[in-house]
């Protein structure tokens, strides 16, 4: 099995196709959106597709000489002979410390294709200026390229960082010079066979993908199949203080175990297929690859794996080998001991865990969301500061105008409309086609700001009224419509994802109040999770808001994963109950056997979603610190507390209407 395991893997490695490139790997928009449309009808005028980077030059705070201007105009020449386009300017403000020159590019190029000439520009601007004169790219191809350029190199870091990670936790875990090694290379090998899967999905269904969802798929397939193996490994230990033969005991680690595997990774997989209902197309690709990683992820763990423990034998577990007839160490354990205190006063912990949980939520009271451009980096990079730069002495949405889109005959009336929006700097009528015209309106906020799109919905709402048919586009009007679909997509996943979830628990434990109460608290978790995360960006770090992305996909990553801990748990009390029949006894007992392995599973997810922050995006940062706190919650409070007592609180009504809840007590 394992010989065709490692058949399957290479030909997967070897055979599989590239990923499919373009230029809308990160695009959030569904083609159905306003500022999605604009760009659409924008390709029927000449130029219309093109995206103007703008170079924008000072010295330092100083007026810029009449020397300067003459550099500048010669630089001009030299671009416009470069990249092959017509450069305007030099444009000086009105205090002449900055002057600009505007490089329109064509907008429908792959993302390496505008990386290459953003470097052509910036090189040819470096060598066209006079000592003492500073000059910036920015504009929105050269925001695309340095958001590029943020996972250069991303996959072979992350990787590299994850699997010292995920080393490190396994071998305090299992104190074993050798036993990490299996589980780490079976999941390491997991984690490259899922991306080559992922690679050949974008290929075959034209889907462009990009840094941040090999990235998050990465750290998926880490995570999962991490948590698969340490479920695995323990049931195969426990089994080997039973059984002689290490291969019976490993058949009956899998017949016990895999089950609520499958039934972990069938709500991860489910809940992250649900993100397809979405609109925004980086959150399809995100659950697309990220079910697709967690499929990966569970053979890895049930078929490889196994296969990979099974030949070396006991001594893999060296210093620490179990004997047939060794004392269970779970009867002394730690989380015995806190499932006997948790159990002792259900009613008081269960109460007091939700108090606890909701107190936590209350930090989600204001929370925002919408980052602006220059919020969206860890680091700055030039295309923002160029921003900070160009709207200390032009309107600060110069860098990036906005454009609405009507008819040539309503194209002089819309602009005037357009103008007298409060905090409209300006609006021009550009060169029209016979069916199309734009007009270019600069903002007087800043890109992406609140002031800014605030702005777009009251330009939206004047110039349809003079052309009820009138689109606005640009990046402020597709920011604005990237908040409208995240709210859209949240409304219509969560209860989806609930509805899975539940289904999962129902089939897994056929218990109505189990299901719903552990659906409940996972969901508590998440807000609680949500809640922290925003009370740390917005008081901590000083982040303004949460990426649009951020609430769903963290609800996606912690109901899904949350839930599996319950589920490794109830699972394993649902066993015991059918054999004691008392409530009670059968959770402490659950407890006391799967809390360790829980436990290191737990804190092993969360460090490997906080791996997310070796990448320089707001975005991974904020999901990485939500998932990875949120992991914890469930792991030690939701998990080590709330749910044994409420097991215990509900005795034998917890099961209902299993055939579980009607099990005689027995003496154990």
């Amino acid at each position: 099995m394992l010989l065709l395991g490692l058949l399957l893997a290479a030909a997967v490695l070897i055979l599989a196709p590239g990923p499919e490139q373009g230029s809308d790997a990160s695009v959030n928009l569904p083609d159905s959106a306003d500022s999605a449309q604009a760009q659409a009808r924008l390709s029927a005028v000449p130029g219309g597709d093109d995206a103007p980077a703008i170079v924008v030059v000072a010295r330092g705070g100083d007026r810029l000489t009449g020397a300067d201007l003459a550099a500048l105009d010669r630089l001009r020449t030299t671009l416009a002979r470069a990249l092959g386009t017509t450069v305007a300017g030099p444009v000086p403000s009105s205090d002449g410390s900055v002057a600009l020159l505007t490089v329109p590019l064509r907008g429908d190029v792959s993302t390496e294709q505008n990386a290459d000439r953003i470097e052509t520009l910036r090189s040819a601007v470096d060598r066209g200026l006079p000592d003492g004169v500073d000059a910036e790219v920015t504009g929105a191809p050269a925001v695309q390229a340095d958001l590029g350029a943020v996972f250069e190199g991303a996959d072979v870091r992350l990787l590299l960082v994850t699997a010292a990670v995920v080393a490190l936790l396994l071998v305090v875990t299992y104190r074993s010079p050798l036993l990490w090694l299996v589980p780490l290379a079976v999941v390491g090998l997991g984690d490259r066979v899922a991306a080559k899967v992922v690679e050949a999905i974008s290929h075959w269904a034209q889907l462009p993908i990009d840094g941040s969802t090999t990235g998050i798929t990465s750290v998926l397939v880490f995570g999962a199949g991490t948590n698969y193996a340490l479920l695995l490994i323990a049931r195969y230990r426990e089994e080997l203080r039973r059984h002689e033969d290490r291969r019976e005991a490993m058949r009956q680690a899998v017949g016990a175990a895999g089950p609520a595997i499958l039934s972990s990774s069938g709500t991860v997989v489910l809940g992250l297929l649900a993100l397809l209902l979405a609109d925004a197309p980086f959150v399809n690709r995100i659950g697309l690859a990220g079910a697709a990683g967690i499929v990966v992820a569970v053979l890895f763990a049930l078929v490889v794996l196994p296969a990979a423990m099974s030949i070396p034998g006991r001594w893999l577990f060296w210093p620490f080998v179990p004997r047939v007839g060794d004392p269970d160490p779970t009867e002394r354990g730690l989380w015995r001991r806190v499932g006997r205190r948790v159990t002792r006063r259900p009613a008081l912990v269960t109460v007091g865990g939700l108090v606890v949980l909701a107190l936590m939520a209350l930090g989600t009271l204001g929370l925002r969301t919408g980052l602006g451009q220059d919020e969206q980096f860890l680091d700055t990079p030039e295309s923002i500061t160029a921003q900070q730069t160009l709207a200390s002495a032009f309107p600060a949405g110069a860098s990036s105008p906005t454009t609405v889109v009507t008819s040539p005959r309503l194209a002089e009336q819309v602009a005037r409309a357009a103008a007298d929006v409060p905090d409209v700097q300006s609006a021009d009528v550009g060169r029209p086609s016979a069916t199309v015209a734009p007009v270019s309106v600069v903002l007087s906020d800043p890109p992406g700001s609140d002031a800014a799109l605030g702005t777009v919905e009251r330009l939206r709402t004047a110039v349809q009224e003079v052309d009820p048919d009138a689109l606005v586009g640009g990046q402020d009007a597709q920011a604005l419509d990237e908040a409208t679909t995240a709210q859209r997509d949240r409304t219509v996943v969560v209860p989806v994802v609930l509805v899975v979830v539940l289904g999962m628990l129902l089939l897994l434990l056929r218990s109505v109040v189990a299901a719903v109460l552990l659906v409940a608290t996972t969901v508590l978790s998440y807000v609680s999770a949500l809640g922290v995360g925003w009370l740390v960006f917005d008081h901590v770090l000083g982040w303004s808001a949460m990426d649009v992305s951020t609430p769903l996909l963290a609800f996606i990553f912690l109901v899904a994963l949350g839930v599996d801990y319950n589920i490794f748990l109830t699972a394993r009390a649902r066993e015991e109950m059918r054999a004691s029949g008392d409530a009670t006894s059968s959770v402490v007992t659950a407890l006391g056997v799967t809390g360790g392995v829980i436990t290191s599973a737990g804190i092993l997810l969360a460090a490997v979603f906080a791996v997310l922050g070796v990448l320089p995006l707001v975005l991974l940062a904020q999901l990485g610190v939500v998932v990875g706190f949120g992991v914890l919650l469930d792991t030690v409070l939701v998990r080590g507390v709330v749910t044994p007592a409420l097991v215990a609180w509900c005795g034998r009504r917890f099961w209902w209407p299993s055939a579980v809840a009607r099990a005689p007590r027995r003496a154990r």
